[in-house]
């Protein structure tokens, strides 16, 4: 008998390990408060490291969820410009920081589909940003990168580009979603500022406007975790995935084990994935996480660590 196949539903890549290392140094996991221990990964990231990794640990498929910040590359270009600007000559520099920025998302992406004709058993979902481009700019490049590129499906982060999940500016970007049958994977979890950018409640809209797209909620809600089973009851295309949350069950804002391991039966066990959030987190280490939670029976872990994957996502 074959063994269960082992899909990790959510992970990033990056180009070099020096961009690995900084983005994993200037990101603070701040939601979850004081846990004492937290089992890091300690690779930056990079292709390389990922297939090493698929390897060590058996994994079959894994999904690159990458995301291109926008505010970060801007402030890193505006910290680069000379001191003493003219008003005229900083309004040109701010032009071509906009123009930069627009076009390294749209290369990101590419990269991404790229690296995913390379590599078998890599499947790339790419992002988009309304604050960035239109909503018909947005939902053009989607299509493109589907129809042209290889692209499985659209990855958003509420809080860190700074638009609320139901911003019905995203609705062109949906609508190509439904009509290409590319499932969303959406960052849920507080923000800093409380605005509720990604909470679970904030992913309603969407799911109810949009019921034929699996929408899965990353992290479970995060520290917003207790909301997560009243969308999965309201909507039945609501799925998650269990990424980052297993590693901080011990921390003062996440569930204990055994809650999460019962919130994931009070969804359905059939409705979660595994994801590792790599390179923060080992995929195999996940993979153990996982297969400890008590609760849940054996073959409700198993369909966690590969088969709902496979299912949800149409991989």
């Amino acid at each position: 008998m074959s063994d269960p196949i082992r899909i990790d539903s959510h992970v990033h890549i990056y180009q070099s390990a020096e961009e690995g290392i900084a983005a994993k140094e200037g990101y603070e996991i701040w939601e979850y408060g004081k846990q004492d221990e937290v089992a890091f990964c300690d690779v930056p990231g990079t292709v390389d490291d990922l297939v090493e990794s698929m390897k060590k640990s058996s994994m079959d498929k894994v999904v690159i969820v990458n995301l291109y910040v926008a505010d970060e590359q801007r402030a890193i270009y505006r910290k680069a410009l000379p001191p003493n600007l003219g008003q005229g000559e900083l309004e040109k520099a701010e032009g071509d920081i906009e123009a930069r920025v627009r076009e390294e998302l749209f290369a990101f992406n590419r990269w991404a589909c790229d690296v995913a004709r390379d590599h078998a058993g890599i499947f790339p979902y790419v992002c988009a940003d309304v604050l960035l481009f239109s909503a018909e700019e947005n939902a053009a490049h989607i299509r493109d990168l589907a129809e042209n590129e290889g692209a499985r499906g659209v990855k958003l982060h509420g809080p860190a580009e700074r638009f609320f999940m139901g911003d019905e500016r995203l609705w062109p970007t949906y609508s190509v979603c439904r009509e290409l049958g590319l499932p969303v994977i959406g960052h849920s979890g507080p923000d800093l500022e409380g605005k509720g950018f990604a909470e679970p409640r904030a992913f309603g809209a969407v799911l109810k406007a949009f019921p034929e797209i699996p929408i899965v909620l990353a992290h479970m809600g995060g520290a917003t975790w207790q909301q997560a089973q009243e969308i999965a009851e309201t909507y039945d295309n609501a799925f998650f995935d269990c990424c980052e949350i297993i590693e901080w069950t011990r921390s003062e804002n996440g569930p204990t084990e055994r809650q999460l391991a019962q919130l994931i039966r009070d969804i359905g066990a059939n409705r979660v994935m595994m994801g590792s959030d790599f390179p923060w987190y080992d995929l195999d280490q996940t993979v153990d996480r996982v297969m400890s939670l008590p609760v849940l029976s054996m073959e409700e872990k198993e369909g966690i660590v590969g088969a709902n994957a496979d299912r949800i996502l149409g991989l």
